[in-house]
């Protein structure tokens, strides 16, 4: 038993290496529907991947040519897509800014290249970071986006360790769409299982298995707040 479980799990592996969209499509789509067809009967009410948005912050650094057109670079070697220059909206004496000045790059993924930028992220990038240990589950905002930072550019097999001039990190966030109830619990839950089925390291996603039903998780969530509404009268 244990080693058909093993050869189903490498095939759903290489299928999700192979093509992470098809898989999507055909793979986990059907088997959220009909394993949960109360939540996802719909098929629109299944969560999905929008886009994948990528920032990096240099601030005053990025004054200096040199660094920002190295950036630059390295953007689009990681992403295959040049990057746009993000400015500052009003001045800030004490910050040392003035209005429409440089400070960072953004990008932002749709598509193929998104899915291309995933599938290297999952399965090459993460088992290049040093005592990587997964990434925590407690990331999620009330709409169920993940974001999480890296803290430097050599994970990525397209950066060449010699070219490296600033070791410089940047943050990173998957937009997930779902048509579900609008309401944080839902949208986490719909965030977490979107994740788990893409193979994303999340370390601490074990936690709510012991739980039988969303009932359950909703319920001890309420008294989570029920016993910070306390502390808060307390204080």
């Amino acid at each position: 038993m244990r080693n058909s479980h093993l050869l189903e799990e490498k095939a759903e592996i290489n299928r999700l290496l192979n093509n992470i969209k098809k898989e999507y499509n055909e793979g986990i789509q059907p088997i959220l529907s009909y394993n949960h067809s109360k939540m996802f009967g719909n098929c629109h009410k299944i969560p999905k991947l929008k886009k994948i948005q990528i920032n990096r912050g240099l601030g005053l650094a990025a004054q200096n040519t040199n660094i920002l057109k190295k950036s630059i670079e390295e953007f689009t070697k990681i992403t295959g897509q040049k990057p746009i220059i993000t400015k500052s909206k009003k001045a800030i004496a004490g910050f040392k800014i003035r209005e429409d000045m440089e400070l960072g790059l953004t990008v932002t993924l749709r598509g193929e290249k998104m899915y291309t930028f995933l599938t290297k992220l999952i399965f090459f990038t993460f088992a290049q970071i040093r005592d990587f240990r997964g990434l925590s589950v407690r990331s999620f905002d009330k709409a169920g986006n993940y974001t999480f930072g890296l803290k430097e550019q050599l994970i990525f097999p397209e950066i060449d360790y010699e070219d490296v001039v600033q070791v410089q990190g940047f943050t990173i966030t998957l937009v997930i769409d779902s048509n579900s109830k609008k309401t944080i619990f839902n949208n986490i839950f719909n965030g977490m299982v979107l994740l788990k089925f893409l193979r994303f390291p999340l370390n601490d996603s074990g936690y709510y298995e012991r739980y039988e039903s969303l009932q359950d998780i909703s319920q001890v969530w309420d008294r989570k707040k029920h016993l910070r509404r306390k502390r808060w009268a307390q204080e």
